[in-house]
Formats: structure tokens, sequence, C-alpha cells
């Protein structure tokens, strides 16, 4: 089948006013050395990486149909994303978010979700059979009868979810065959502190994945018909901002899933890229393409997965 689509996604679409300050936020003051706006949210950045990439990516979610209110559409095309399937409303418009970034790229972000979210059940099944992966954020829950259309359908479906609303947010994730979570939130929702632990407590026999992302510290790896758990290390780079990191992340892995890898492959072109994100300020401005994440990967101390522990 010729996919004319290769990852749609629907989830938080943002503009954010990022401040930069002289001190690290946990100081309670510091001077602004600087302010930036950009475009942000989950699904959106992770779409627009995919697109930077090579790939072609689509957004899916609620925008609006009053040209004032369409910034944040007019920003996706602008990078690439295809909108030509999303469905439209008058009261959609973006979550804004202020995000406070210290001098060793640690943030704090503030945001009013205030929005619609998710996006129409009305959606063709014809509109999602053209992907080959579906990207989600939390905020599918309002939209999961979608999401379980699009695992019928055969697409892969990657989640981002950083926060549970409790069994609707469970029922997401268990339409969801690729996990990508942050480790804190997986610690959390677990209620265990190891990740190898984790990778076995938030595994079923329909997951190809479950990926656990812990910054600087890597990544935690259990990927279906491997009898190996895995850890990829990190880059080691100078943070300038991290905002995105995650985003570019699950849009790097999930571009990888469209170029036939297997998980712990994508995981480590995901790292790569998203190393490369927080070289730069700003959630999108310093996504990388293809080939800068390539000559990342070839480099002689480029992260390489070391097995941890065999699943139980």
């Amino acid at each position: 089948m010729t996919h004319n689509l290769q990852v749609l996604g629907f989830g938080a679409l943002a503009i954010d006013d990022i401040i930069y300050v002289d001190r690290p936020l946990s100081a309670g003051k510091g001077k602004v050395t600087s302010r930036a706006q950009d475009h942000g949210g989950n699904v959106a950045t992770a779409l627009v990486a995919v697109a930077k990439l090579g790939g072609r990516a689509g957004f899916i979610g609620w925008l609006s149909d009053q040209p004032p209110a369409d910034v944040g559409a007019r920003e996706l095309e602008r990078h690439g994303v295809d909108i030509s399937f999303a469905p439209r409303r008058a009261d959609a418009r973006p979550i804004r978010s202020v995000i406070t970034v210290g001098p060793e790229g640690d943030r704090f972000i503030a945001y009013d979700d205030d929005v619609p979210h998710g996006t129409s059940e009305a959606l063709a099944d014809s509109t999602l059979a053209q992907a080959q992966v579906l990207l989600i954020d939390g905020y599918a829950t309002h939209a999961d009868m979608v999401v379980a259309r699009a695992r019928k359908l055969g697409l892969a479906v990657v989640a981002d979810i950083e926060w549970t609303i409790g069994p609707a947010t469970e029922r997401l994730m268990s339409l969801s065959n690729h996990l990508v979570l942050p480790l804190k939130f997986a610690q959390t929702y677990s209620c265990e502190t190891d990740p190898t632990l984790i990778l076995s407590k938030l595994w079923s026999d329909d997951r190809t994945a479950v990926v656990l992302t812990d910054g600087e510290r890597g990544s935690y790896i259990r990927q279906a018909g491997d009898a190996i758990l895995w850890h990829l290390p990190a880059y080691e780079v100078k943070a300038v901002d991290t905002t995105g990191a995650g985003d570019c992340f699950h849009g790097a892995y999930a571009f990888a899933l469209t170029q036939g890898k297997q998980p712990v492959a994508c995981a480590v072109y995901a790292t790569a890229a998203a190393a490369i994100s927080v070289t730069g300020p700003g959630g999108r401005m310093a996504l990388p393409d293809q080939s800068a994440c390539l000559a990342w990967l070839a480099r002689e101390n480029a992260p390489v997965p070391r097995p941890i522990a065999p699943p139980d």
C-alpha cells in the first residue's frame, strides 16, 4: 500500500512565550537574559520534527476555522506538516504557555490548556489508513475511539503521555503499542523506581515496545521478540534549551518506524535527534534534519545500546 502521509498525529498545539534567566530555577529569582516566542505542543512539535527529517507528516487534531486564531495551523504548514485533513471548529485555539529556562537548559512550563482537545470522531478511516504511524499525547483521551480505529487499521500507535486522569488514560495506554514515556511519569504511574521493573510492569502481549526516556541519563527499552532489556546512554552535550527535546525524540522515533527500523534502532536515531535539538533555543528552532542526525550517529563516541537484563 502506498501511504500519502507516513505519520499522523493529534494532540497539544501551543504557542510558547519563552523567558531565559541567568540563574537556576531553584534560586527563586534571577535576571531575564532574553525572550523569545515559539510554537510548541507535544504532538505538533513531534510532527514538525518528522517533516524536518524528511518524512511526510499530517496534523489531524482540532484547528480553528477562524483566520485570526489559525496561527498555529499556518505555522505547521510553514514547517511542511499537512493540515488538510484536520477537523475545524470555531472555538479551537492553541494552548498558551510561558516557559522559564535556566542557564543549564532546565525549564518550568506554565500553561493554560482550556481549549478543545482530541479530534473529531467522524475522522474517516481512509484518512487514518494513509499513514503508518499515529502519534498521540495524553489529550487523546478525548478521542480514544479514533485511536482504537487506528490500531484496527494496522497503524503503530506511539504514545507520549506525561500525566494520568485515571481509567481514561489507562485505556489510552492499552491502545498504544509503542509507549514512549518520560521515566518520571512511568515511575509514578507504575509505583516502581527501577526502570527494569517498570518495563516489565508496563508490558503486555499487545505491546511492540516500551521506551522510558530520562534526559541526560538516556533511555530504557523493551521490544517485542527480544530476550534483552536495553539501556541507551544519551549524547554528552551542552544543553542550551531542553524545550521540545522529548517531542523531537517522539517524532524521530515515529519517523524511524516508517523506515522499517526495530524499536531499539528507532530509539538510537531519536536519541541523536533529541541531542541535537537541545543545542539551540526554543522547541522547534534547533530541530535537526536527516543529514545532521546521520552525522551524529556516525560519530566515534555515539552512544550504543547496552543490555541490562533479560525480561521477566
